[in-house]
């Protein structure tokens, strides 16, 4: 039995891991300042006597002995990342940090997850690990893209200069139950359009390309990149042309925007929602999916839900919370 500390874990993401890891029998500490995490993610996991709810934010220094920690803290759709952008970076950035000083201290495990935003508007297709990215430092995505990239550059420089032994995963678009309804994201936006038989909203022209994998795939990319054995890990590496660990975590099945929308309203048959087109937001990627050659070697993971199939608990979930 491990001791593990999630920050941002009553968030979407953080209450499916936290799941998992109390079924494999760990004590879980959960912190999380509730920003856009919500507890009623995590109301099902009160009565376990292996689990503690922390009221924290991250960017503040905090203490705990936790043999693993998953770094979850930071709001990951534009919506929220928008709404205060200087907390945004801070999360990032100071949040990192806070947790690289613990796991120094601590000799603690990380697990860092950045996203596929650091590629920004990418002019490599599918975009791999050794892709620097086309990101635009002053926009306004700039405060979650970059915030990101920074974060990864301190796990690099903790890792070399220290020893710390963190490893990154880059998500790709996630979705499943516990999304936020309200979260912006383009999953949840036509689920709930739909349901309320609302016009579905797509921007530009909807060709534009995303990657979707639902939920459980990813924490199975989580708790395997976790579990690998440091050494090993790195000797993988560095076959590979990595000294770091990193690996993107997405479906590499691609489809339109507008396939999505289309998918969900076969999915909906009810709804009397339609498409309808609006200009597409500044630095909106054209097109996006992972390269996941490096997790198949490394770990043999690669994702199992198919799109159509992953929809319907996501749609049943918005449907009992709208």
């Amino acid at each position: 039995m491990k001791k593990i500390l999630i920050t941002g874990g009553a968030g979407f993401l953080g209450s499916h891991l936290t799941r998992r890891l109390l079924d494999f029998g760990h004590e879980v500490t959960v912190m999380d300042n509730l920003f856009t995490g919500n507890k009623s993610n995590i109301y099902d996991f009160q009565d376990n006597p292996r689990f503690t709810f922390l009221l924290q934010d991250v960017t503040q220094p905090f203490w705990g002995q936790f043999d693993d920690i998953y770094n979850l803290a930071c709001p990951a759709s534009p919506i929220h990342y928008q709404r205060n952008p200087v907390e945004t970076i801070k999360t990032s950035f100071l949040g990192m940090m806070n947790v690289l000083e613990l796991a120094l201290k601590t000799k603690a495990r990380v697990l860092h997850t950045s996203t596929s935003e650091i590629y920004g508007d990418p002019m490599v297709h599918p975009q791999p690990e050794t892709y620097w990215g086309n990101v635009n430092t002053i926009g306004i995505r700039s405060c979650y893209d970059e915030g990101k990239r920074a974060a990864e550059s301190l796990c690099v420089d903790y890792r070399r200069e220290y020893g710390v032994d963190a490893r990154l995963v880059r998500i790709f678009n996630t979705y499943g139950p516990n999304m936020h309804p309200q979260d912006g994201r383009v999953i949840s936006n036509f689920i709930m359009q739909a349901l309320r038989n609302e016009d579905i909203t797509l921007y530009g022209d909807g060709e534009q390309t995303r990657s979707f994998q639902y939920v459980d795939d990813l924490i199975d990319a989580f708790v395997a990149l976790m579990d690998k054995d440091r050494t090993e890990l790195e000797a993988a590496c560095g076959k590979a042309g990595f000294d770091i660990p990193v690996i993107n975590a997405g479906n590499p099945g691609e489809f339109t925007i507008k396939e999505l929308a289309e998918t969900i309203l076969e999915l909906i048959p009810e709804s009397t929602g339609k498409l309808v087109y609006h200009p597409l937001p500044k630095d909106d990627p054209q097109r996006r999916k992972p390269d996941i050659t490096l997790a198949k070697t490394l770990l043999g993971w690669e994702p199992k839900v198919p799109l159509k199939e992953g929809l319907v608990p996501a749609i049943e979930y918005f449907r009992t919370h709208l």
